[in-house]
């Protein structure tokens, strides 16, 4: 039986693999993924704080809609307070509809990464023309309001066409988010040439953890925790990339982000031997190693 396959890259187990260190001579960077969404009201696509696939309604509008006006200016002082860099899939939207945000970000030097016109629709849906139209309108709106052209791409919902990492590469994008199949990057095929699959948490992530599944705050606590402590431990052997996925408006409630302070202060305690990356350094520096060492397509 042959199952279809994506043909993107090839099966690697990670310990037949060249080890490697981070610049800084670790073996574990640090990443925090940061989500700024738009959604439209009462129609399109979007979450709710209580029931999975409701209805768009004004209550989970602004309940989401409280990330960009509170929680993400809570996050941002908490980014502060611990020196940490950062990066945030900013759908093209939310930057149009909360200019305020692009004068923080830019002020931080935190990294745009390119997350649609909203989260309102997916992209996996439309035909290849239009879909090229969608990055291409994400890229010139991001680029054009922040000053900043983006060169990773996550898509809303996690979701790809069967053309995306093409479109993408033919779009200059250097890396994606939206294949969580490794703790390392790997390079991946397209029409283009490679592009660098950067790992992004689908787990250790507020939405999934704490909304979908229902967790407790202080669940998300320990899940961050036991995820790092572990990862230490198989950093004696491999390099890895320890990666957070936050959204302000999930976070962004004070109580679930006392939680992910006491999570921080955990993992900030072996600071010195992390190196603190956004994902653009870690596809660059992986771009720098020899050939084969990084799983190649």
């Amino acid at each position: 039986m042959k199952l279809p396959h994506h043909g993107r890259y090839p099966y690697s187990p990670i310990h037949k693999r060249p080890v490697y260190d981070w610049p800084n001579g670790g073996r574990i960077a640090f990443t925090l993924y940061n989500n700024i969404e738009q959604f439209a009201f009462r129609a399109g696509l979007g979450g709710d704080s209580a029931t999975v696939n409701a209805p768009q309604t004004q209550r989970n509008y602004a309940w989401r809609d409280y990330g960009n006006r509170v929680g993400i200016w809570a996050y941002f002082d908490l980014l502060d307070e611990y020196a940490l860099p950062a990066s945030h899939n900013v759908n093209a939207a939310v930057l149009e509809a909360c200019p305020d945000l692009v004068e923080r970000l830019n002020r931080r030097g935190d990294e745009y990464v390119a997350h649609g016109r909203s989260n309102a629709e997916r992209q996996d849906v439309l035909w290849e023309e239009d879909e090229a139209r969608l990055i291409a309108e994400t890229t010139a709106t991001i680029t054009r309001l922040s000053g900043k052209r983006p060169t990773g791409w996550m898509g809303p919902y996690f979701a790809q066409s069967a053309v995306t990492l093409d479109l993408l590469a033919e779009a200059g994008y250097d890396y994606v988010l939206d294949w969580p199949a490794d703790d390392q990057p790997f390079w991946m095929k397209t029409r283009a040439g490679r592009s660098v699959s950067v790992p992004y948490p689908l787990e250790v992530n507020d939405i999934p953890a704490m909304i979908s599944r229902q967790e407790p705050a202080r669940d998300f606590e320990y899940l961050i925790r036991d995820q790092f402590d572990e990862m230490l431990r198989r950093a004696e052997k491999y390099p890895l990339v320890f990666a957070i996925s936050l959204h302000p408006f999930v976070i962004g409630q004070p109580f679930r982000m006392a939680g992910l302070r006491r999570a921080l202060d955990h993992v900030l305690a072996r600071r010195d031997g992390l190196w603190l990356a956004r994902p653009g350094e870690i596809a660059r520096y992986c771009a720098t190693l020899p050939a084969g060492v990084v799983p190649d397509c």
